[in-house]
């Protein structure tokens, strides 16, 4: 009876990976209030999922709370240097999409409108869990965020996907915000961390390690 109670076994370390869950997206929710804080708030997101949801270890919040505090300044910076260009991309095809249904080649140049807007929709998926797991400056988080897009372009199609779904439900309705941010940042890891251990070794012995115990 007292094995019900253990705090290693398996049903106890799924509620604690469901809270983890549930905390984690209502912190990343309400620190994305200031708006330019999505940066930093989604780099925490991702870096508490890798380090702590993935590995159903203790501290998921804490280490939410030190990649924020840490990367607050560098994320903010990026989110404003995307706000600007994200809303001309996003007005530029809203226009497309208007003259579509009028104009002789509309259709056409709204596809090859969609197709540009691949590469910067692709460097904003890498862009943040990049800030969670590694340290750059802003010109080398984009530039590097940029080169892994065309790298890994379905890769990072793949994961605008999950985004894009996630963020679709999550602005239609209320109760996806309390849980479907740590679950997409979770779909993304799976995707991300291999790619990322091709260009950080590192993250292959780091992970080795914990699963060793050392």
């Amino acid at each position: 009876m007292s094995g019900a109670f253990d705090p290693k076994n398996d049903l106890w370390r799924t509620v604690s990976a469901m809270t983890d869950v549930c905390g984690l997206s209502f912190l990343w929710a309400a620190a994305c209030l200031p708006v330019v804080t999505v940066g930093p708030a989604t780099a925490a997101l991702y870096f508490a999922v890798v380090r702590h949801v993935r590995r159903r270890e203790d501290g998921a919040f804490k280490a939410f709370f030190h990649s924020f505090r840490v990367n607050l300044k560098q994320g903010a910076l990026a989110t404003l240097a995307i706000l600007p260009p994200a809303f001309l991309l996003q007005l530029g095809w809203r226009l497309c999409r208007t003259a579509a249904a009028s104009a002789a080649y509309g259709y056409a140049v709204l596809a090859g409108y969609s197709l540009l807007m691949l590469l910067p929709l692709g460097a904003l998926m890498f862009l943040f869990p990049l800030l969670g797991r590694f340290s750059f400056s802003l010109k080398d988080l984009f530039a590097t965020a940029s080169r892994l897009a065309l790298a890994h372009l379905p890769t990072a199609l793949a994961l605008a996907a999950v985004n894009g779904a996630a963020a679709f439900l999550c602005l239609r309705l209320v109760l996806p915000l309390f849980f479907l941010p740590a679950l997409a940042a979770l779909a993304s890891s799976l995707l991300l961390e291999r790619v990322f251990r091709r260009y950080a070794p590192e993250l292959e012995e780091e992970e080795q390690e914990r699963d060793l115990g050392i």
